[in-house]
């Protein structure tokens, strides 16, 4: 029996009048639906689809929205790299700008020492390393300055800041020399208080940042808060280059001579720029006090 329907449709479908039968049952169908017979049914397979097509509608919705936050996300972190690369920038500028600054303030200062003591003749000089070093037999507290032979550097040749002195050249190479600071316990200087003009010796402690006036006699009164200056004998140093200032007083009746702590008024922790004198005359006019 179903072959014989099957035979049936399949003669059907080969039969000329197909088509004509097929755009029959097309337009039947457009007559009854513009009738309005057929609308009950689209409704209800209208509200069956409906959460199916608002689903779709929302994933959309969704997706687009992920892709346009994706989008964003990406402008702003490319944003971010170029606003970050900008401060970086701006870092790296200022801190260039607060060096060049710093140097230009030093070297001012420095200059105006210059100024200040036309009897001395200096050049300008880097601070290219520093030595400290504690043995059982030696202690070494000195800085290397990037002048040597090449510039007419010798030792024994004073190095001073505007704030003061600094120490003596002790070796020279052919670009750099180097220069025993104050603190060293083998530095030895000869000094004078400004106020009561008392002679003595300013020596390097070890280990520490202050410094010991010996062979102050007995019968003087030194008191905290006196000048020391350079005394200028033996020729070796200029005169009345600033040392420090008197912070107290080591004094014992059975010695001769009493003793003088004295803090330089050079800070020898931030040294960078220094003056090497390399010629003076003298004067006996005293140098103004030490740049605060």
């Amino acid at each position: 029996m179903s072959l014989t329907r099957a035979s049936r449709l399949k003669r059907l479908r080969s039969s000329p009048a197909w088509p004509l039968l097929l755009f029959i049952c097309v337009m039947g169908l457009l007559a009854v639906q513009r009738s309005g017979y057929l609308r009950p049914v689209e409704n209800l397979l209208l509200q069956g689809l409906e959460p199916g097509v608002r689903g779709l509608h929302g994933l959309g919705t969704a997706l687009r929205d992920l892709s346009e936050t994706a989008r964003d996300l990406a402008t702003l972190r490319a944003r971010n790299d170029e606003l970050q690369a900008q401060v970086n920038q701006l870092l790296i500028d200022k801190v260039r700008a607060d060096e060049v600054e710093q140097e230009y303030e030093q070297t001012r200062r420095l200059l105006g020492f210059a100024e200040a003591n036309p009897n001395l003749t200096v050049r300008g000089s880097q601070i290219v390393g520093r030595v400290l070093a504690e043995s059982p037999n030696n202690y070494v507290d000195s800085i290397q300055v990037d002048l040597g032979q090449q510039h007419g550097i010798r030792p024994g040749m004073a190095v001073v800041t505007e704030r003061g002195l600094v120490g003596r050249v002790t070796e020279v190479f052919a670009t750099t020399s180097q220069v025993m600071l104050l603190t060293d316990p083998n530095s030895s200087v000869s000094a004078f208080i400004q106020s009561s003009r008392l002679q003595g010796v300013i020596k390097g402690q070890v280990g520490s940042p202050l410094l010991l006036m010996d062979r102050i006699p007995q019968d003087f009164q030194v008191s905290p808060g006196d000048i020391v200056l350079t005394s200028g004998l033996g020729g070796n140093l200029p005169r009345n280059l600033v040392i420090g200032q008197v912070v107290s007083v080591r004094s014992r009746d059975y010695e001769m001579f009493q003793q003088a702590v004295v803090r330089p008024t050079v800070d020898f922790r931030r040294l960078e720029m220094v003056l090497v004198i390399t010629g003076f005359q003298e004067r006996t006019t005293a140098s103004p006090t030490p740049v605060p």
